[in-house]
């Protein structure tokens, strides 16, 4: 059932369905953005993708998902394929460039529910891919 979950989470994120992404999640999921601060609840997390939604166009593909055997933790590396659409406070100025970037999440689950999601990636590569 947790690769089911992981696997639906990104295929929502992937058709922009922040709904599906919120009903996977814990009330108080814990979401650790690279090199960002910790956000904390259901509420903090809609808002990181409603921010999301607004600054970027990004869909991820080359994905593999790594599960353990208890279902408890979970893993997935990517490739991330986006457009710059707005500008983020403290981050280059956007005009539409485009970025291909790899990545990862690491997932806790319980109780059929996503509590925990951690991202890495390479944020010198993206500032470089976007001020070119």
């Amino acid at each position: 059932m947790s690769r089911e979950i992981i696997e639906r989470y990104f295929n929502a994120f992937n058709s922009g369905d922040t709904d599906t992404m919120l009903a996977l999640v814990s009330d108080n999921v814990q979401h650790f953005v690279n090199q960002g601060d910790m956000r904390e609840g259901r509420g903090k997390f809609a808002e990181f993708c409603g921010h999301m939604g607004v600054s970027y166009r990004e869909e991820l593909h080359d994905m593999v998902v790594f599960v353990t055997e208890d279902g408890t933790r979970a893993a997935a590396e990517f490739t991330v394929h986006g457009e710059y659409l707005q500008t983020d406070p403290g981050l280059p100025e956007a005009n539409g460039q485009k970025y291909v970037l790899p990545a990862g999440s690491f997932f806790s689950l319980e109780g059929g529910k996503i509590t925990r999601i951690t991202t890495y990636y390479n944020l010198q590569d993206w500032i470089s891919q976007v001020s070119a």
